[in-house]
């Protein structure tokens, strides 16, 4: 979720991370349409440089400049709860890896570990209740818990950002990208929300799930047209964004269409 000016109000997680940091990277009212590719890439992208890929609408990241251009190109440059889709095919996680999926939480995390630890579980333990799907902590990778580890699927890490409050992947991440990296001012205060609300929303995204708002009855931040509907518009979602015309005003917990959405998608 993005860090927004306004503690209040979440922005992006990339969350609104709301401790007051100026946020430099936005398009709360669709100004990139209309934008060069450059201008996109260079005024409402962040580039990411150990992790090789591009943050955009807050917290979604896209591997490389090409996947950015891709995005640029489809979406943005036509002006032009939602899953990811592209080519005509949904972004998700086949059965099998649905139910197998690995991660390690970063030792980096120092006296945070645990509280990192028990809110993945937490987050998890919502989608899991609504879809067929599993996340499982391998602890004994912790300690060697990098985008390079290949024994998990993603790894759970630190990042010193003022950008975001934590940001994920996509199901079509390559393995140098799959990470869930959550930035220090998650671990102040962030109310309404708790870090377990904010990975709630950025697990939402790794198994394929777009912001809400960008959906046209939001009314306002939108950001492309590449997802499908998997039920009616819900302004309350796990992955609607308050500062968006949202109207869930406490933490960031799954609703009743958000959980028979990920049902649809994960049945």
């Amino acid at each position: 979720m993005r860090m927004n000016r306004v503690v209040s109000t979440l922005a992006g997680l990339s969350l609104l991370a709301g401790c007051g940091g100026e946020v430099s990277k936005q398009d709360p009212e669709g100004v990139s349409q209309g934008l060069t590719y450059e201008q996109f890439r260079d005024e409402l992208a962040v580039y990411e440089p150990e992790y090789g890929v591009y943050v955009a609408n807050g917290d979604e990241a896209f591997e490389g400049e090409a996947q950015l251009r891709e995005f640029y190109e489809a979406s943005i440059k036509p002006g032009a709860l939602a899953i990811y889709r592209t080519g005509g095919a949904d972004v998700k996680w086949n059965a099998s890896q649905a139910v197998n999926l690995t991660y390690c939480v970063s030792t980096k995390f120092g006296s945070n570990y645990s509280a990192v630890v028990n809110a993945m579980t937490s987050a998890a333990g919502a989608w899991e209740a609504a879809a067929r799907v599993n996340f499982i902590h391998l602890s004994q990778f912790d300690g060697d818990c990098t985008a390079r580890q290949n024994g998990v699927l993603f790894d759970v890490n630190p990042v010193n950002s003022q950008q975001y409050l934590a940001r994920a992947f996509f199901p079509n991440s390559s393995r140098r990208s799959r990470n869930v990296l959550i930035a220090n001012s998650s671990f102040g205060n962030i109310k309404p929300w708790s870090l377990t609300g904010v990975l709630r929303h950025e697990l939402g995204h790794t198994i394929g799930f777009r912001h809400e708002h960008t959906r046209p009855e939001a009314g306002t931040c939108f950001e492309d047209n590449q997802w499908r509907a998997l039920t009616p518009y819900d302004s309350s979602s796990v992955m609607h964004y308050p500062q968006c015309n949202g109207t869930n005003n406490g933490d960031l917990v799954l609703t009743s269409l958000d959980k028979s959405g990920a049902a649809s998608a994960y049945p």
